[in-house]
């Protein structure tokens, strides 16, 4: 990754933790806590794409994992949101801007379930029961609501920031193409000095009568003209 992405990506997945751990987390509300850290995720893996959301959801799982008051086993929610972030990545359009609020409510209500029913999957396989007193319906009911209540307000936020601390790759191509035509360019008109116009070498004549008659042009060695086929006056020669 970019080292812009890199300092974006820390800076909102640690400014994201903060706000879930300390605000969010305490506002006891019935069933599951609003994920903030999953929106932030999502919303550099729409802009990044499937690589990029794939990292930056693995360590901000791992960051998770190891942040108080965390009480499940380190690495659970790292193997959750990098499957999740990975999967979102796929989801990122190819011009690189969405049309519609559609696609990115889509990507939120299906990464809400996928990562609750991941992490209880997973918990289950490693012999984590954290948070299994609660039903399995409620978290994914509640997890899911509160996502799409947030979602409206984090996810376009960390878009517009990712694309803001990103090079426009438009601009890059146009000036690329700028650079390329003008190299072209300047290989039309050092060919036009030199005599050429369209890829046929017209020798530059002397103004005297006989030079050009008859003159078939052929390019020699090291690019340099050599006539044949026809008779050069003797009148025409210094």
């Amino acid at each position: 990754m970019r080292p812009n992405r890199i300092v974006l990506s820390t800076v909102l997945v640690v400014i994201a933790l903060v706000a879930q751990v300390s605000v969010l987390a305490r506002l006891h509300l019935p069933g599951a806590v609003p994920d903030l850290l999953l929106l932030t995720v999502l919303g550099l893996a729409l802009t990044y794409g499937h690589v990029g959301g794939c990292l930056i959801g693995f360590f901000a799982g791992l960051l998770a994992d190891v942040a108080p008051p965390a009480d499940h086993a380190v690495g659970r929610y790292a193997l959750v949101l990098c499957v999740i972030g990975y999967a979102a990545g796929l989801a990122k359009p190819d011009s690189g801007q969405l049309r519609t609020a559609a696609g990115p409510m889509m990507v939120v209500i299906a990464a809400a379930i996928g990562t609750t029913l991941l992490y209880a999957g997973v918990g289950s396989l490693v012999g984590d029961t954290a948070g299994a007193h609660v039903g399995l319906v409620k978290l994914v009911f509640t997890a899911t609501l509160y996502d799409l209540l947030l979602a409206p307000f984090v996810v376009p936020l960390v878009m517009a920031l990712a694309r803001r601390f990103e090079r426009d790759p438009l601009a890059e191509d146009s000036a690329g193409s700028g650079y390329g035509g003008g190299f072209g360019g300047g290989r039309s008109n050092r060919g036009s000095r030199s005599g050429r116009s369209g890829g046929v070498f017209r020798p530059r004549g002397r103004g005297r009568a006989g030079v050009g008659a008859g003159i078939t042009p052929q390019r020699g060695l090291f690019g340099r003209a050599r006539f044949s086929g026809g008779n050069m006056a003797r009148g025409a020669r210094r």
